[in-house]
């Protein structure tokens, strides 16, 4: 069924405010989530390998066009461009990125043509704000920040309302991020602690890593030029509250579970940089120096044994732990460009993308959780992919207007020093 653009979308009432992008858009490493899953707007994106299901691994792996004229423009075969993160296609290890494309072609008469811009979803945003095209039709890798950052950047929009999906009922309901309804989650992450456990015992609480004990153990990621380090800071900002810097005097400051009002994030932030804690610019460097002995823990993901199982590594090396049972979600979703010239098509290829077999292939390949119940995945999987007691994340209204303030504080007292 043809969606009119101009009926489906809506006028969502946002923040004029202008507040300068992080400049963290960039690519990732192996393993993971990207996150966030995957590591986008920063460096990773989860590469992780992809022993995948069987054969086909998708459907009944025989759909083919049905002739509906998905834009194909009579005997011409149409071209649906992708945007994404460019190790959703190209990571060290195995990325989901070209078996998406073959499975796609193979069953639909159409070419799927990856675009992966260096600045990401940036790279958009100022194509819009500029008035030149929109020269893709679907972005696959949006996060709630991301969304947050657009909407507030951006008056027209961007993105176009999901419309029809077949599976979008089975995105578990936890995962959806996005009030206005344009991004389809797809898979997600958990980020945690990964710890050597032969040469460490990881504390259970995030007081814990500022034990003497634990100094100069951890490495971890600037938020201002990693997804995997953002999530990481929000998470603490969810621990021990922000002081007030995000306060726009419409609302209270955010309140940590600690609930010292005299003791927020950064405070936190200084005692961590205090017990020696490493920075590091992207999850690809500091996930490598850990991997070297540098230190015994980082800051990663809790499908990190995915990852090392099918290395063939000893997994006491790959410990996860979860830091007073917690863990910071970061769902991924897709979304349909509002002035794509293949919008049924790129909702096909969302559809595509729920397929239960397809959900369990893009887990296994991104190293990820499924975003929808019923995904096909190997026995020991859940073994391996951990999964916290007590998922923590901020929902976009909560991000709205506060996640640039927050990374800008961190990097005014934390990074120059």
């Amino acid at each position: 069924m043809t969606i009119d653009e101009s009926e489906t979308r809506r006028r969502r009432s946002r923040s004029r405010t202008r507040r300068r992008f992080l400049t963290a858009a960039g690519t990732a490493g192996a393993v993971a989530l990207a996150g966030c899953s995957a590591e986008r707007t920063g460096d990773e994106g989860d590469g992780g390998d992809g022993s995948g299901s069987d054969g086909d691994g998708t459907g009944d792996g025989t759909d083919t066009d049905d002739g509906d004229g998905e834009g194909d423009g009579g005997d011409e075969t149409p071209t649906l461009t992708v945007a994404t993160y460019t190790s959703f296609i190209d990571a060290p290890s195995v990325s989901p990125g070209e078996w998406l494309k073959e499975e796609f072609e193979s069953r639909v008469d159409a070419e799927l043509e990856w675009a992966t811009p260096d600045n990401e979803v940036n790279y958009y945003v100022e194509r819009a704000a500029s008035g030149a095209g929109i020269d893709a039709d679907l972005y696959v890798g949006l996060t709630t920040e991301d969304l947050v950052r657009v909407d507030e950047e951006l008056d027209g929009d961007l993105f176009a309302e999901a419309g029809e999906v077949e599976g979008r009922d089975a995105v578990k309901e936890g995962l959806r991020f996005d009030p206005f309804d344009r991004a389809v989650p797809f898979d997600t992450g958990y980020v945690s602690l990964v710890y050597d456990g032969t040469a460490t015992e990881a504390p259970g609480t995030f007081d814990g890593l500022l034990d003497d004990e634990h100094a100069g153990a951890l490495i971890a990621q600037n938020p201002g030029a990693s997804s995997t380090g953002r999530a990481f800071l929000l998470h603490t900002v969810n621990r021990f509250g922000d002081g007030g810097v995000a306060s726009d005097g419409d609302g209270e400051a955010i309140a940590g579970a600690d609930g010292d009002p005299d003791y927020d994030y950064l405070d936190y932030w200084t005692d961590l940089e205090e017990n020696d804690v490493r920075v590091l610019g992207s999850w690809d460097d500091a996930y490598a120096a850990w991997s070297e002995g540098e230190a015994p823990m980082v800051v990663s993901y809790s499908t990190d044994q995915v990852f090392a199982d099918m290395e063939g590594q000893d997994l006491d090396k790959h410990q996860i732990r979860f830091l007073n049972d917690q863990a910071y979600a970061n769902p991924e979703g897709m979304a349909v460009f509002a002035d794509a010239d293949e919008p049924d098509l790129a909702r096909r290829f969302m559809s595509f993308m729920l397929e239960p077999a397809v959900q369990g292939e893009i887990a296994q390949r991104n190293v990820a959780f499924p975003a929808t119940d019923g995904a096909e995945l190997p026995s020991d999987y859940a073994e391996l992919a951990q999964e916290p007691a007590d998922p923590v994340t901020f929902t976009y209204d909560e991000l709205q207007g506060s996640v640039d303030a927050w990374v800008e504080a961190w990097e005014r007292q934390f990074a120059g020093n």
